[in-house]
């Protein structure tokens, strides 16, 4: 379980933590995701198979892979699994996300505030199939990129269709 989360590298997480992206994948799919803390992240899902999901205080594990590469990865409780890789020098991002197929085949089951529905996304999940789980490994580009500093919870406080027009597409 993530709950004992403890960052492997916490001194060199400094230049990550706190930064907010929006990130659009070259499948079109666009995601934002706010570093919360060292172990904790929230984030928006703008478009894509689960387009209008998101999520506050997933826990996961976050570690420097290089100077100004990142890597997230974490277990929902879908059974979705996420890993993905921020290259901030050249504005990257290469992410896989494996879906169970249960996602894959009913994917507006989990587009909610997954917070206010985590016993039914286990309940889900646990009904399944798991198998055979649908592989996403795409790049992407980094739209918009800014540090608003630690544990905020106004970043990613509502789901995307209760944002203003045109939030996603601002770009820097």
């Amino acid at each position: 379980m993530l709950e004992n989360l403890e960052s492997t590298q916490p001194s060199q997480l400094a230049q990550f933590v706190g930064k907010h992206f929006i990130y659009t994948y070259d499948n079109g799919w666009q995601y934002e995701l706010y570093v919360k803390n060292a172990t904790t992240i929230d984030y928006r899902i703008h478009s894509g198979i689960v387009g209008g999901r998101w999520v506050k205080d997933q826990k996961a594990h976050i570690v420097r892979l290089s100077d100004r590469i990142f890597r997230i990865s974490w277990d929902e409780p879908t059974g979705t699994c996420v890993s993905v890789a921020f290259i901030l020098t050249t504005r990257q991002v290469h992410g896989v996300i494996f879906f169970p197929a249960w996602v894959a085949e009913n994917p507006q089951l989990t587009v909610c505030f997954q917070n206010e529905h985590e016993d039914e996304m286990y309940r889900y999940r646990d009904a399944g199939p798991t198998y055979p789980k649908l592989v996403i490994d795409e790049f992407a580009s980094i739209t918009f990129e800014e540090d608003v500093g630690q544990n905020r919870e106004d970043i990613i406080a509502c789901a995307p269709a209760q944002l203003p027009e045109n939030y996603a597409a601002r770009r820097n």
